[in-house]
Formats: structure tokens, C-alpha cells, sequence
């Protein structure tokens, strides 16, 4: 009968591998087209990769955890359709194989658990490769990072064995020599740091070490909660973070907003809150300055054509995600209302594709939601900036006037720019936030949805 390779597909701009988090089929299961086979991750995004033929599971061709490159195969499914896929016979790796009498010959230590004996599988079937000394390696973007947060150089590196396809280094081979690194002694009257308990989080993420009380509860953070502490980590290591903060007052949008926002859901369908409108302003005036819709990649500035703002979202369980509105100054102030209620409803209930959080230039997060005056956010990398909007509240404000200064009550409205100086200096930084409070300030109230 056909058989059909299922592949690691393109997870988006920039990711070139993927996390097995759950095979959601075993070997010998049915699958229809369509239908899902296995979720996987990235630093950005669950998905779930599915399965063009039906047909039945014959082999599983990697272990949970197990990260692997996009078109990797990741499981063989038998077909009784014709597959128009061009299957190398010599691409396929070998499956994870089953304890039996025929199994290749077992590890000198009998497993513990599953994961333990799927680990040593693993190892079996990808022996690790010895360092050629002078040979060009390929780095994937997940292991250069795990270097660069340890201080590993490049020398260093290269002499890590790789178990990968052509000696490639894997996730795992960069932990388990880190694990293995004798590290170098220190002089320090800092607290002795602990290495975690979890070696798949003891890379990058060093506890303080310090009495515990049977009163205290251990929670282990979830994975997406690693991710996100290693990419904010990352990011405050990487650009000169600064910030710039203006006052603005937002009576007039508050106004005209009060006044349209019942008729706009009856004929929308979505609310009208405030963050569409801020996005829509922001869009109008990033493009007077170029530079902060721009991405750094390496020495290189990248100015992007498209305005594509990512909206930081809260999840019911208190962690973020950024999906991206693509080309946002393209779109009227309706159609953004749209766009931000359905991304934000996508990422509450997990049903964000891929490319709904890549390719971003410039990030907008709305701390006022939660009552927060102002905050000082962490640049979403490679982004060179994020805008923070803060609380719409009434306050007594100095207003000038024909007859001289009068006391009001306005509704006023902290914003902070938080940029990186490596690229963009205070001058920059500054000219934005002030055009942005021109831009909210001349609100026309007189104007129609």
C-alpha cells in the first residue's frame, strides 16, 4: 500500500524547528484526512500538525520532547489513496523502536520509566557524531541562543558532539553538555545558584538556592512560562533598553467614543474599546518614523514596508501572547475592531494559527486594562520598540484658555515608549510619543464610524 510521510510543515517567518509536546495518535491508530496526528511547539505558538491521507499509523518516528527541523518526517501512515508526495526512503529516519527480542541491543542501564527508556532509543538510534575538527556546523536559531545565555563560544560550541542528522547539535546535546560543563571559579559574594532540578530548564534558568518549609508549594512553571522567561531574558540581554514617557489627555476620544459605541456594536457586531482606536492611531504615525518599524538583525537595520502591530494579549492563565495585525495603517478604524476582537478571541482559546504571531514590527501592550498607571515593557525581540498605554482616568488638569488658566476635570491617560538605544536615540523616541498625543488630542468628535 502508499506511504504517506507526515511532515514538519512551516511554522511562520524565522522558526525553523518545533517541539513534539503530544502525539495524539499511536502506532496502529486509524486517521482520517485532516484529522490531527501531533501537537508541537515553538517559542511562539501550540499547533497541531494533521494528516492530508487517511489511512493507519505504522511508525512514530520521534519521542515527545524531541525537537525537530520543519520537513522533518515525524510519523509514516500507510494509505490505501495515491500520494503525490515524493518520498525519499533514505529521509525517514528510523522508527523509535519497541522493547522486544529483536530490539537493537539495550542500554547497559534498564530504564525507570518510559520517558527514560524512550530517551535511550533515542540515543540508539541517533548515535552522536563525533566533532571533525575544521568542519563547517550548522546551528539551529534554538541552539545558538542556548549558547549565546551561556556564555558558550563559538570555539566552545564546535566542540559539542552532535546526535543529529550529520552530526547536527540538538537541543539536547547543548543541555546535556551543559549539564556536563565544569564551570569555571568565580570569585563572588553572591548567593551560591543551585542548578535546577530539571535538566531541561537548567540551560538557562538558574535558582537561588534557599531553605524551603513543609508549608511551601512547588510549582513547576509550564512550559509556554520557560519560553516566555527565556525570551524576555534574552531580550533585556540583548538591547539597550530605555524609556520615554508623555501625558496625554483623551477627553475628547473618550467622548466621541461614548457616543458612538452602541450604535457601532449593533452594526459591527464587536465592541468598540479603545485599543483598536489607539492602534489605528499608532499606524497612522509610525510611518513618520521608519526606524522604529524596523527589526535589527545582527549589524543589519531592517525597515519594514508593512505597519504590523502586535497586540500583547493576556490568556486566562495570565500568561501573554502578541498575535500580529499585518499591514494595520490598510485597515479602517472598523476593520481593526474586527481584526483585534478576533485575534484576541483566537489567542483566549488557543486557536491561533502560526502566522498569527509572526512577522510583527512594532508592538503595542495596554497596561491600563488591569489599572496599571503606566509600565516600562520589555522590547519584543527582534523589534527595536513597544508602546505601553496606561490607565484612562479622571484627574483635575490645568487647562489653558482665552480668559487664562482654569482647573478641569479631564480624562488623562500615561503612555510610555519603551526603545532600544542602540538604534534609536531619546530625540526619536521622544518626537513619537508627542505626535502620538497630537494625533489623540485633535480627535475630530464630530466624525461618523
Amino acid at each position: 500500500m502508499p506511504i504517506y510521510q507526515l511532515v514538519l510543515p512551516s511554522m511562520g517567518e524565522s522558526v525553523s524547528e518545533a517541539t513534539i509536546t503530544q502525539w495524539l495518535k499511536k502506532v496502529g491508530d486509524t486517521v482520517a484526512a485532516d484529522e490531527a496526528v501531533v501537537e508541537v511547539a515553538t517559542d511562539k505558538v501550540d499547533s497541531e500538525v494533521a494528516s492530508e491521507y487517511a489511512g493507519v499509523i505504522k511508525e512514530i518516528l520521534h519521542p515527545v520532547n524531541a525537537v525537530v527541523g520543519v520537513d522533518a518526517p515525524l510519523a509514516v501512515i500507510e494509505t490505501a489513496e495515491e500520494v503525490t508526495q515524493d518520498v525519499t526512503p533514505a529521509a525517514v529516519p528510523k522508527a523509535i523502536p519497541t522493547p522486544a527480542p529483536s530490539a537493537p541491543k539495550a542500554p547497559e542501564k534498564v530504564a525507570d520509566s518510559p520517558q527514560q527508556y524512550m530517551e535511550q532509543a533515542q540515543a540508539l538510534v541517533n548515535p552522536v557524531t563525533p566533532v571533525v575538527e575544521g568542519q563547517k556546523r550548522f546551528y539551529s536559531p534554538l541552539v545558538k541562543n542556548i549558547a549565546k545565555e551561556e556564555n558558550i563560544s563559538d570555539q566552545e560550541l564546535a566542540t559539542v558532539p552532535g546526535s543529529g542528522k550529520d552530526g547536527r547539535v540538538t537541543k539536547s546535546d547543548i543541555l546535556a553538555f551543559i549539564k556536563n560543563r565544569k564551570a569555571p571559579p568565580v570569585a563572588s559574594t553572591q548567593p551560591r545558584v543551585a542548578a535546577s532540578p530539571s535538566t531541561e530548564t537548567s540551560a538557562t534558568r538558574p535558582t537561588l538556592s534557599f531553605a524551603k518549609s513543609d508549608s511551601d508549594v512547588v510549582v513547576p512553571m509550564t512550559r509556554m512560562e520557560q519560553m516566555i522567561s527565556d525570551h524576555m531574558m534574552h531580550s533585556l540581554k540583548t538591547s539597550a533598553h530605555v524609556q520615554s514617557f508623555i501625558e496625554i489627555d483623551v477627553t475628547k476620544l473618550w467622548n466621541w467614543r461614548e457616543k458612538v459605541k452602541n450604535q457601532f456594536v449593533k452594526q459591527h457586531g464587536v465592541k468598540l474599546t479603545f485599543t483598536p482606536i489607539f492602534l489605528h492611531l499608532v499606524a497612522q504615525v509610525l510611518p513618520e518614523f521608519p526606524l522604529l518599524n524596523a527589526v535589527l538583525e545582527g549589524t543589519n537595520i531592517i525597515k519594514k514596508k508593512d505597519i504590523n502591530l502586535g497586540m500583547a494579549t493576556a490568556l486566562p492563565d495570565g500568561n501573554l501572547i502578541v498575535p500580529v495585525i499585518k499591514q494595520a495603517d490598510m485597515l479602517s478604524l472598523t476593520g481593526l475592531a474586527k481584526k483585534v476582537h478576533e485575534l484576541a478571541s483566537n489567542a483566549r482559546t488557543n486557536t491561533l494559527s502560526p502566522d498569527d504571531v509572526q512577522s510583527g514590527s512594532y508592538t503595542v501592550t495596554n497596561v491600563g486594562m488591569f489599572g496599571s498607571l503606566t509600565g516600562t515593557p520589555i522590547i519584543n525581540q527582534p523589534q527595536l520598540a513597544i508602546l505601553a498605554l496606561g490607565a484612562i482616568r479622571k484627574v483635575p488638569a490645568v487647562l489653558e484658555t482665552e480668559n487664562g488658566d482654569v482647573i478641569a476635570i479631564r480624562q488623562q491617560m500615561m503612555v510610555s515608549h519603551s526603545y532600544d538605544h542602540r538604534i534609536i536615540n531619546g530625540a526619536m523616541g521622544g518626537m513619537f510619543l508627542l505626535r502620538l498625543k497630537q494625533r489623540i488630542e485633535n480627535w475630530d468628535e464630530s466624525q461618523t464610524i
